[in-house]
């Protein structure tokens, strides 16, 4: 199946960022798309595209589930292979989509064929099963990565990441009260979802410019 790409941004920007969608939710999603707009106002090219799981969804109608996360690492290599790009490229995703293309990073990164990894809500563990952690490829990972996540985020809080062993090429970059879509409690925390999407896209900015200079 040909991929199809949702892109905002200009082709000459400093970077393109390949941005994959999380298990349950469509590319064009509002978190996805406020990410993508957000990340574009930063002068920065964003192309979101989709699992073929999730675009059946469209075409079939199916609520067939996820497989499971390695199982996409073929799908994400072929969305790279489908796209125009001319300059450095960053992979990564939403929750799911950021772990996916963390399974493959390295091995492309060694290639020369990206610059980093970006993930927003990194799934850490199953929602409820703390014990069942998804970091063993992290803990050796090479490719500069950030990962942007939520200080509540019921894949992976503060508290929860703070001890774990990570690799030290992996910036993380916390966002106050946010839970798995960055969004705070405005109450708590004196913070729109508006608020943490802005810095969060202020923060890849920079970190991107690191990358690229």
């Amino acid at each position: 199946m040909r991929t199809k790409f949702l892109e905002l941004g200009s082709k000459s920007a400093s970077a393109t960022i390949l941005f994959a969608h999380g298990a349950g939710a469509p590319m064009d999603s509002p978190t996805m798309t406020a990410t993508a707009e957000a990340l574009a106002e930063q002068g920065l090219r964003v192309v979101r595209f989709e699992f073929s799981y999730m675009a059946n969804r469209r075409t079939e109608g199916s609520r067939k589930p996820p497989p499971r996360a390695d199982k996409l690492n073929a799908e994400y290599k072929a969305a790279i292979d489908a796209l125009d790009v001319d300059g450095p490229l960053i992979i990564g995703g939403k929750s799911m989509g950021g772990r996916v293309a963390s399974m493959i990073a390295d091995e492309l990164f060694e290639a020369g064929q990206i610059a980093g990894l970006l993930c927003v809500g990194y799934p850490f563990h199953p929602i409820g099963k703390p014990e069942k952690l998804r970091t063993e490829h992290l803990l050796n990972l090479r490719i500069p990565t950030l990962i942007c996540q939520g200080t509540r985020d019921q894949f992976g809080s503060r508290d929860e990441v703070s001890g774990y062993e990570l690799s030290s090429a992996i910036q993380l970059r916390w966002f106050e009260d946010g839970d798995h879509d960055l969004k705070p409690r405005k109450r708590i925390s004196g913070f729109t979802h508006a608020d943490h999407i802005t810095s969060m896209a202020a923060a890849v900015s920079a970190w991107v410019e690191g990358l690229v200079r």
